[in-house]
C-alpha cells in the first residue's frame, strides 16, 4: 500500500492528527485574509508568540501548585486558558490602543511581539519540571493529539469557518473602508472586537494544536499568495482556503515520507507555493508589458 492511499485507510494511526493539521490549513486562512486587507500581518506574527507566552505561564502556575480545574487532564485545560486570556487581553489592549494613533501600530505590534518571545523564555526559564514537555507543547505535538483534542478542534474550527462565511459581508466592508462604515452609522468598534475574538480563538486553539509557526504561516503565506490571482472577496478566501488545506496535506505527506519535521515542512510548502505565483505573476506582468 502506498503512503497516501495508507494516510487515507480507517486504519491509519495518525488520521486524527492528519485531519485536524488539514482543517487548521483550511480555516486558518479564511481568517488570514482579514490581516492581509488590514495590512496587520504582523498581528500574525505577534498573536501566536502571545499564545506561548500564556501557555508557558499556565504551565509555571501549575508547576507552583495553582490549580484552576479537577486533576485529570488540568495541564492541558489550564494551558488553553492561559493561551486564549493571553491572547483575548493582547487583543483588547492593541484595539483600544488602535483608537489613539493608527499610525503607530506596526511599532506597537513589534514591540509586543519581543515582549511576548521575552515571556516566554523567561517563563520556561522559571519552571524547574516539565521542560521538555512545555517545549513540545509550544512546538505543536499535533502528531500526539487525542481523540477529544481531536474533537474539540473540529468543532471550534468548524464554529468559526461558519462565523466567518456567515459576517463575511460586515467584515469585509470594515475592513475595506472603514471611514465609510462609520458613516453609515456600522458600529465599527464591535465588529473590529467580533473579528479579533474570531483571530484570537483561531491563534489560541491552532498553537494548543500544531505550534505557533505552523498558526503563523497558516495565516499569512496562502492569503499573501491568493491575493496576486483573485479579485473580489469570495475568491480571495477560497483560494487562500485551498492554498491553506492543499500544503497542510502536502506538507503531512512529506514529513511521513522524509521524516521531517510537521509545522516546518508545511509552511515551506506554503512559501513554495507563494513564491511560484509570484513568479508566474511577475512574469505575466512583464509580458504584458512588453
Amino acid at each position: 500500500m502506498s503512503l497516501v492511499q495508507e494516510m487515507f485507510s480507517s486504519e491509519f494511526l495518525l488520521r486524527h492528527a492528519l485531519y485536524a493539521t488539514v482543517v487548521i490549513g483550511f480555516v486558518c486562512p479564511m481568517v488570514g485574509v482579514y490581516l492581509v486587507l488590514r495590512r496587520l500581518v504582523l498581528l500574525g506574527i505577534a498573536l501566536p508568540q502571545i499564545s506561548a507566552a500564556g501557555i508557558a505561564f499556565a504551565y509555571l502556575l501549575h508547576t507552583l501548585g495553582v490549580h484552576l480545574y479537577p486533576h485529570q487532564a488540568e495541564e492541558q485545560l489550564m494551558a488553553l486558558t492561559g493561551s486564549i486570556l493571553f491572547v483575548v487581553i493582547a487583543l483588547l489592549i492593541l484595539a483600544a490602543l488602535e483608537r489613539h494613533g493608527r499610525g503607530m501600530i506596526e511599532g506597537r505590534l513589534g514591540a509586543t511581539y519581543a515582549a511576548a518571545a521575552a515571556a516566554s523564555i523567561l517563563f520556561v526559564a522559571a519552571n524547574p519540571y516539565g521542560e521538555s514537555t512545555l517545549l513540545a507543547l509550544l512546538r505543536g505535538e499535533v502528531l500526539g493529539l487525542s481523540l477529544s483534542q481531536f474533537w474539540s478542534t473540529i468543532i471550534v474550527y468548524g464554529g468559526l469557518a461558519m462565523s466567518v462565511l456567515l459576517l463575511q459581508k460586515e467584515l469585509t466592508f470594515v475592513s475595506f473602508d472603514r471611514e465609510m462604515a462609520i458613516s453609515l452609522g456600522k458600529n465599527v468598534r464591535a465588529w473590529d472586537l467580533c473579528l479579533y475574538l474570531i483571530i484570537g480563538l483561531a491563534i489560541a486553539f491552532g498553537v494548543m494544536t500544531v505550534g505557533p509557526l505552523l498558526v503563523f504561516g497558516l495565516l499569512v503565506v496562502p492569503p499573501l499568495a491568493a491575493r496576486q490571482i483573485t479579485r473580489g472577496m469570495w475568491p480571495f478566501s477560497i483560494v487562500s482556503s485551498l492554498i491553506g488545506g492543499a500544503s497542510a496535506l502536502i506538507g503531512f505527506y512529506l514529513s511521513l515520507r522524509w521524516d521531517l519535521p510537521l509545522g516546518p515542512t508545511d509552511v515551506a510548502v506554503a512559501c513554495a507555493v507563494l513564491a511560484l505565483i509570484s513568479t508566474v505573476h511577475a512574469i505575466l506582468g512583464w509580458l504584458r508589458r512588453a
